[in-house]
């Protein structure tokens, strides 16, 4: 029988525990000498040189705050680019909860610029609406798109977003009924597996469609248009986050996958062109149109951040010039505040005009020129509240695109890590361990779910203003506060000149 010596144990086991404790602090300050000579020699930065070792810190919090600001120190209202409101907003309707709110509302109704809606005295009934008919797109074409929805996915491409992302919204879009756009990156196969109705976007490298020298592949397009679920082809001129500038994919995100379906060579920066080089015109743009509509048979539009808003009438003149049979079949007007996986600062902040005022002059000069029933409009930037997207009704939209409402319903929490592929929530990332938090089925569900909340909400919007359905909603529906206690209605803020629309000759 072994019998322990409980005073010599403890005394040994102490004594160990004090040799080690001894040993980690020896480790430790030796650690903190090494950083304090490295910080007291270095020259670049001077936080560090004057303050060694402490002056650490200040880049960590610096480096932390961007993900702790958002819960301790930022106001529901005030976070940019968007605030806990919105994105709580987002979050409910995705997983389907209620979003009904206690005691008063938290926006503020003050401020010139705030949007308001004018409910009629008596509203529409909330019996269920009958339901629009799809609105047609290119009519005239061989395959013309019936759309059913007027919210949809924007452009995102895979590669700036991940495998189970794309799976998640494309199988989101077939459920709820609404289009899906594949971003400038390519046709995946992800995206078809969904079943979901697509756009393909054809952006300046013509990843996917490209016969190597920067060209359009036209056996290669009509590959793509061979798919029965892509309906339509845009064709982007610019993008709003980064107007003047094409798409950046880092190198650490260009997989041996992604580079096969762009075309490109794997782990190598993916640039894009600044612009389309055979597009340096409205003459030209309208000749790139026609060549895409004739080899798919289907409608074929173009993506535009607005900024020289003269640049729509050369547009429209051409149009009047060749006949209308030659417009875009739809225009997606994109803001300056819109979305990206990675651009420069200064086009960020600086260059483009927002949705609030692009969109508006895009109808309008469509209108001026008899185009409007002709051209389809689709808003996208920013527009991820039920609010948005009817004031985008209201102005005049056909669609409304999201981005990152949908990146929101996947679950995103506005890390701001989307360039370095360490997603958190695994949507913007390559990296297989954190893919693997981001459930396909169950996400797909949160997509579907909310655009069908997205859909019933802006309903309630126009009921309140006494339209049966959101495409009832008119400008005279929505109102602007320009200054205090005043507040005017959009017909009067976007008053047209009264002439009638120039009539266009037949094709």
């Amino acid at each position: 029988m072994v019998t322990l010596d409980l005073p010599g144990f403890v005394t040994t086991f102490l004594a160990v525990m004090a040799a080690l404790f001894v040993f980690a602090v020896g480790v430790g300050v030796l650690l903190i000498a090494i950083l304090y000579l490295i910080d007291i020699t270095q020259t670049q930065h001077a936080i560090r040189r004057n303050f060694p070792v402490i002056g650490r810190l200040r880049y960590r919090l610096e480096h932390l705050g961007v993900f702790f600001r958002q819960y301790f120190s930022a106001m529901d209202r005030e976070e940019m680019p968007f605030n806990r409101a919105q994105r709580a907003w987002v979050y409910r309707a995705a997983k389907n909860l209620a979003n009904t709110q206690p005691f008063g509302s938290t926006r503020d109704l003050r401020p010139p610029g705030t949007i308001l809606f004018a409910n009629a005295t008596f509203p529409t009934l909330d019996a269920e609406p009958a339901s629009a008919k799809p609105l047609v797109i290119g009519p005239a074409c061989t395959q013309p798109f019936p759309a059913r929805s007027f919210f949809n996915i924007s452009a995102m491409s895979y590669g700036a977003i991940s495998k189970p992302a794309v799976l998640a919204l494309s199988n989101g879009a077939r459920l709820a009924g609404c289009w899906m756009n594949t971003g400038e990156g390519g046709l995946s196969p992800y995206h078809l597996e969904g079943g979901a109705d697509l756009i393909f976007q054809i952006g300046t490298a013509k990843y996917g469609v490209c016969d190597g020298q920067g060209g359009l592949d036209e056996a290669k397009l009509r590959a793509v248009a061979a798919h029965p679920q892509v309906r339509l082809f845009e064709i982007k001129l610019s993008q709003g986050a980064k107007p003047g500038k094409g798409g950046i994919l880092p190198a650490a995100k260009v997989t041996p996958e992604i580079a096969a379906i762009r075309g490109i060579p794997v782990g190598r920066d993916s640039r894009s062109p600044n612009r389309h080089p055979e597009i340096a015109d409205a003459g030209a743009l309208l000749d790139f149109i026609d060549r895409v509509r004739s080899i798919t048979g289907k409608p074929t539009g173009f993506k535009q951040v607005i900024g020289d808003p003269r640049w729509l009438d050369e547009l429209c003149r051409e149009i009047d010039r060749r006949g209308p049979a030659s417009a875009p079949d739809f225009i997606t007007v994109d803001s300056a505040d819109g979305g990206t996986g990675a651009a420069p600062m200064s086009l960020l902040d600086y260059v483009g005009l927002p949705i609030q005022e692009s969109l508006p002059l895009v109808v309008d000069k469509l209108a001026e020129y008899g185009l409007r029933e002709r051209v389809r409009v689709i808003a996208s930037g920013k527009l991820v509240t039920a609010g948005e997207v009817a004031w985008a009704l209201c102005v005049g939209a056909d669609f409304v695109n999201s981005a990152r409402g949908f990146l929101f319903a996947l679950g995103c929490i506005q890390s701001m890590q989307c360039d370095k592929n360490t997603c958190p929530a695994g949507i913007t990332t390559h990296n297989p361990r954190l893919q693997r938090g981001l459930d396909t089925a169950d996400k797909a569900e949160r997509v579907r779910h909310y655009v069908e909340n997205m859909r019933h909400e802006v309903e309630i919007i126009a009921h309140a203003c006494g339209a049966a359905d959101p495409r009832q909603l008119r400008r005279e529906h929505c109102r602007i506060v320009v200054g205090p206690g005043h507040s005017i209605p959009l017909n009067e803020l976007y008053r047209r000149d009264e002439q009638p629309p120039r009539q266009l000759e037949a094709a």
